[in-house]
């Protein structure tokens, strides 16, 4: 039997913009706790944003959060025996959180010199459709599309 539910933990949102998707950003950027120098280097990355392409920053790293949105993923699921890989539609909590994580983790895997030239670059590939964190989405759906038939043990 399981236990009851964790409770939904709301996040307060960022100075700035006043967004709770920004905030949970920022809040996945950080290490080690320097959450102002996880902020230096968002805001930062907006602003190159801006200058570079000439489009508001955060309207950038919003169409980016939104282009790579995994709409689908694979969970294991056991029966009698053997383990098969379940295409299962992803929770919108669980898209955005993930959506984030790929975003970050394809920034800092950048060759660029600063933290925020990397993450700047990276949403503004995202945003176009291309770059790492999208091509992350893209095999999450393509493993799900290879493991369509085992969609009837969806549970």
């Amino acid at each position: 039997m399981r236990r009851r539910r964790a409770p939904e933990r709301h996040i307060a949102p960022d100075p700035k913009y006043g967004s709770v998707i920004a905030a949970k950003f920022i809040n996945n950027l950080m290490w080690d706790g320097k959450k102002a120098l996880a902020q230096k280097i968002f805001y930062r990355a907006l602003e190159y944003i801006e200058e570079k392409t000439g489009q508001n920053g955060y309207e950038v790293f919003e169409k980016a959060i939104e282009n790579v949105k995994p709409k689908l993923e694979v969970r294991p699921r056991r029966v009698g025996g053997a383990t098969y890989q379940v295409p299962v539609e992803v929770r919108p909590k669980r898209q955005l959180s993930l959506a984030i994580k790929w975003v970050i983790k394809a920034a800092r895997g950048r060759g660029e010199r600063r933290m925020f030239e990397r993450l700047a670059n990276e949403l503004i590939d995202a945003s176009k459709g291309t770059g790492a964190a999208m091509k992350i989405r893209e095999n999450t759906h393509k493993m799900a599309e290879a493991n369509k038939v085992f969609a009837h043990f969806k549970w």
